[in-house]
């Protein structure tokens, strides 16, 4: 079972959870994603958000439904390699969001990571 965010629609957040199990390498091209029903059950959300996760990652070019067999990674590198530059961009702009929310400067907290990344 997941827990999720109240402030954002659980589909979504499955979806992110899948994407970044793509970019980071966990779900390969060509794997199986797992029946929507074994899905259900593990997230312990509804059939129909399941369904709606699969039909988002299609969308998206990340996953392909073949009939009878189920729903599998796409081998089409390039749908990956944009779908990682678009969360990529996301977080980045989420940390810059966040560090202005506190009235830090990009230049602070630059110098922050230069100074934590040596040791």
């Amino acid at each position: 079972m997941t827990d999720f965010a109240k402030d954002r629609p659980i589909y979504l957040q499955l979806v992110e959870t899948i994407c970044g199990d793509i970019i980071k390498g966990k779900l390969q091209p060509g794997d199986k994603l797992q029946s929507v029903r074994e899905f259900a059950i593990e997230s312990g959300v509804n059939v129909n958000t399941v369904q709606r996760v699969y039909k988002e990652l299609e969308m998206m070019n990340l996953t392909e439904t073949k009939r009878g067999q189920g729903t599998f990674i796409t081998t089409e590198t390039v749908a990956i390699q944009q779908v990682r530059e678009q969360m990529k961009e996301q977080v980045a702009l989420q940390f810059v969001s966040s560090i202005k929310s506190f009235g830090f400067s990009i230049e602070e907290i630059i110098d922050v990571l230069k100074e934590k990344g040596r040791s």
